[in-house]
């Protein structure tokens, strides 16, 4: 079993920056990419950011320039978060193997 924590949200001012950190723990599941989904109010959950195990990224185009992901291994799992807008307002999730969830955070951005 895979336990994913999110940490970090919360909120701040257009402009400002936020990082996110979300730890991992249970058992090891091997090799895998991992990832931040968000969601918004009324909107459906989309894919921020992602890295493989080997550190290839990916960005939505509504974030690159902006946000940066990074891990330590498969424990740790990063999102700095800069110059935030009012429509990066959404409740940030970690996942890791396509398939384990966290809780979520929420980021609130005025």
């Amino acid at each position: 079993h895979v336990q994913l924590v999110e940490s970090g949200g919360g909120s701040v001012q257009a402009g400002g920056s936020l990082t996110l950190s979300c730890a991992a723990s249970g058992s090891t599941f091997g090799i895998c990419g991992m990832g931040w989904y968000r969601q918004a109010p009324g909107k459906e959950r989309e894919l921020v950011s992602s890295i493989t195990y080997g550190g290839t990224t990916t960005y939505a185009d509504s974030v690159k320039g902006r946000f940066t992901i990074s891990r330590e291994n498969n424990r740790r799992l990063y999102l700095q978060m800069n110059t935030l807008k009012t429509e990066d307002t959404a409740v940030y999730y970690c996942v890791a193997c396509g398939r384990f969830w966290g809780q979520g955070t929420q980021v609130t951005v005025s």
